[in-house]
């Protein structure tokens, strides 16, 4: 099997295992995930706001809260999950665009 063949294949099935990241807390009552916490998470867990993320909290949003869709969440696990894959596509998808367009304009420049 060639690299890049193994490559696909690694993203794919990353691609398909992305929804654990819902799943496994849901299924375990564990809460969200470590370390995506907003604001008010933070505020919750330890009691106070850093300074720094007070400030920069209002300087972005997401543009796929919490890697979903608009009232994808209240429809239920599997949606949630579905939301997931096509988020995770869509980032892979991405990244990819983004590199193929950085290797044109160095390879151009050369």
């Amino acid at each position: 099997m060639k690299i890049a063949n193994k490559l696909w294949l690694g993203l794919a099935i990353l691609l398909l295992i992305s929804p654990l990241g819902i799943l496994l807390p849901y299924y375990f009552k564990a809460g969200g995930a470590w370390g995506e916490w907003g604001v008010s998470e933070m505020q919750e867990l330890v009691g106070y706001i850093p300074k720094g993320m007070g400030k920069l909290s209002s300087l972005w949003n997401a543009p796929m809260s919490y890697y979903s869709f608009k009232g994808c969440q209240e429809k239920g696990l599997f949606c949630a999950a579905l939301a997931y894959i096509i988020s995770a596509a869509l980032g892979i998808a991405l990244i990819i665009l983004l590199v193929m367009i950085l290797g044109r304009i160095l390879v151009k420049k050369r």
